[in-house]
C-alpha cells in the first residue's frame, strides 16, 4: 500500500487551491466538500472538485474526496456527483462522522451500484473518520465493516464536542493540550483507533494540528501520535507537508535494522524463526521490517 504520512485537506470550492495542492509534497490530496465548504458553496463546490479531479495532473499522488455528513441533505448527490466509475483518478472516499458500522455499509453498497455496469474495474476506497463519541463505541464493528475500508481517521474537533471536553484553541485541533492537562489528552482515543484499524490491516490517520505557523507544536504532536502507531496526518497547510513527511517517514536507523533483518531472513534456509545477533525475530518482525523497506523505497531512502 503506498504510504500515507501527509494528508493534504484543500477546500472543494477553490480550485486555483487545487492547482497549487497537485504540485505540494502531500502523499494524498483531499478535496473536502465538508467543513471548509460554506453552506450556500456546496453545490458548487462538488461541481468544482468533479472538474478538478479530471482536469488536474494529480502525478503519482493518491486523491480522496471528503463528501458530507451521511445526516446532511448532501452526501447522497455527493457521492454521484464526484465519482465516475469509468475513471481512475480518484482513489478514495472520506466520510465523515462515522457513528456505526451501517454508514460505512451504505456507502459501500452505493458505491457497489455506480461500478456495476463499468468495466474499468476501478474500485474506490473508503476512509472512515470518527469523531463521535458513538463512532468511538462502535469502533470495532466500523472497523470490519467493508473490504473497501483502508483507514481510520480521528476527527479532534467534533470528537471534543462529542465529549463535552473542553475548547482550548481558536482552531480546536491540539492546540494548547498541555495547558489543561498533564500528558496526551487523547491517548486513549486515539490508541483505541490505532487498534481498532491495526486488527483490521487498516491505517490509522491521525488529526490535523491547527496552527500552521507552530512547526515545533507540529513535530510533537505527529511524534506522539507515530509513537502511539499511526500512519499518517492531516494537513491544513502545504507549509506542514515538511514536518509531517519527515516524522512519518522510516528513520535511518529503523531502515537499517530492517533491512538487517531481511537479509538474514532471505539467507536462511528456515523461512521460521531466525536469529540475528543473539536475538530471535520471528513472523511478526519480518512483516514489520518487510513494511519499513517498502515504505522507505516507495519515498526513495532505501538503506544501502
Amino acid at each position: 500500500m503506498i504510504p500515507r504520512r501527509s494528508i493534504l485537506s484543500v477546500p472543494g470550492h477553490i480550485k486555483k487551491m487545487h492547482h497549487k495542492a497537485s504540485k505540494s509534497k502531500a502523499d494524498v490530496i483531499m478535496l473536502d466538500l465538508e467543513d471548509s465548504v460554506p453552506i450556500d458553496l456546496k453545490v458548487m463546490a462538488r461541481k468544482t472538485v468533479a472538474e478538478s479531479i479530471e482536469q488536474i495532473d494529480w502525478g503519482k499522488k493518491i486523491l480522496t474526496v471528503r463528501i458530507n455528513s451521511l445526516d446532511t441533505p448532501f452526501a447522497c448527490h455527493d457521492i454521484p456527483g464526484i465519482v465516475n466509475p469509468d475513471s481512475p483518478l480518484l482513489n478514495a472516499l472520506v466520510v465523515p462522522k462515522v457513528n456505526d458500522s451501517c454508514d460505512i455499509h451504505f456507502v459501500s453498497r452505493f458505491l457497489d451500484g455506480l461500478e456495476i455496469n463499468s468495466d474499468k474495474h476501478h474500485r474506490i476506497s473508503i476512509e472512515a473518520s470518527i469523531e463521535t463519541a458513538k463512532g468511538m463505541n462502535h469502533i470495532s464493528q466500523i472497523a470490519k465493516s467493508s473490504n473497501r475500508l483502508i483507514s481510520l481517521v480521528f476527527g479532534i474537533a467534533d470528537y471534543t464536542s462529542s465529549i463535552g471536553a473542553r475548547l482550548v484553541s481558536i482552531s480546536g485541533h491540539g492546540e494548547n493540550e498541555s495547558s489543561i492537562y498533564p500528558g496526551h489528552r487523547w491517548h486513549f482515543a486515539l490508541s483505541r483507533l490505532v487498534m481498532a484499524a491495526k486488527a483490521n490491516d487498516l491505517l490509522a490517520i491521525d488529526a490535523p494540528f491547527g496552527n500552521f505557523k507552530d512547526h515545533e507544536s507540529l513535530a510533537h504532536s505527529s511524534a506522539l501520535s507515530r509513537a502511539l502507531g499511526c500512519d499518517g496526518k492531516w494537513a491544513i497547510h502545504p507549509e506542514q507537508l515538511p514536518v509531517i513527511n519527515s516524522l512519518f517517514s522510516p528513520l535511518p536507523e529503523d531502515i537499517e535494522k530492517a533491512s538487517k533483518i531481511l537479509n538474514a531472513y532471505h539467507e536462511s534456509p528456515d523461512k521460521g524463526v531466525i536469529a540475528i545477533d543473539g536475538r530471535m525475530v520471528d513472523q511478526a518482525t519480518i512483516r514489520l521490517a518487510t513494511q519499513i523497506s517498502k515504505q522507505a523505497a516507495f519515498i526513495g531512502t532505501t538503506y544501502k
